[in-house]
């Protein structure tokens, strides 16, 4: 199956990308799986513009049970637990407040050696519109991939987004310092990572690829922490989730 543009009609308007990313996070991890070393294992991850919320906490009848505080938020005045018991820390006003807006959509497959752990070693990361939305969102993507490499986690980028035109790579290249050279001229792309030891000196290397609507998608090399090295075979997996999803040319 050639890429598709899921962004756009006609196909955006039949199907929803949200629900594509994540049956397409769902099949890497079943063919992950299935190349994994015994005692490895894969799990795929995603969550689109979620809100959190403060709960409101209740304090139970049975006499067993432990005291709670029946609010879950507490001003700055001092509050009673009970009539009782006063409650005489006070919690003071914040020193500095700013904006910050957490990143709200995550699809990624993350890898890990379960033997002694479960230990992260390798991660997919399927770029949403948000990644590439806003500086602080762009950001927020990079300084997670920034993390991933330098505890020697090995690392796939995917961006079929067409409707930004950020290169999330470009942006973590930039990050670390690398020569324009390794910077990519595409909006579609996807890129392998390996952190690697050589002649005692540590290195990062690099597998881009750009991606173009109409053509079939590579299949990338994913080092795991430890020197393993597995196929991410994106075609394969990607035509699996079209068909699952009852989408055609």
């Amino acid at each position: 199956m050639p890429l598709l543009d899921h962004f756009h009609p006609p196909l955006s308007h039949h199907r929803q990308w949200r629900s594509f990313h994540t049956g397409w996070a769902e099949n890497l991890t079943a063919d992950l799986n299935k190349w994994l070393p015994q005692g490895y294992f894969a799990e795929p991850t995603a969550t689109y513009g979620i809100e959190i919320d403060v709960a409101t906490f209740t304090e139970s009848n049975s006499p067993d049970s432990p005291r709670v505080l029946r609010e879950a938020t507490i001003p700055y005045l001092a509050r009673k637990i009970d009539k009782d018991t006063p409650l005489e820390w006070q919690v003071p006003p914040p020193n500095h407040t700013i904006p910050f807006e957490p990143s709200s959509e995550v699809v990624e497959v993350l890898i890990y050696d379960g033997r002694a752990g479960p230990d992260l070693v390798g991660a997919i990361e399927l770029v949403s519109p948000a990644n590439k939305d806003r500086p602080a969102e762009r950001s927020t993507f990079v300084s997670k991939c920034e993390t991933y490499l330098s505890l020697g986690v090995g690392l796939i980028i995917v961006d079929i987004v067409t409707t930004r035109k950020s290169n999330l790579h470009n942006e973590l290249m930039q990050r670390l310092d690398a020569p324009s050279e390794i910077h990519l001229a595409a909006d579609l792309y996807t890129v392998a990572y390996r952190i690697v030891t050589r002649d005692s000196q540590s290195a990062l290397d690099c597998w881009p690829e750009k991606l173009t609507l109409g053509v079939k998608l590579p299949i990338l090399p994913l080092w795991l922490k430890g020197d393993i090295c597995i196929p991410v075979n994106l075609d394969a997996t990607y035509d699996e989730t079209c068909m699952r999803h009852r989408i055609t040319t």
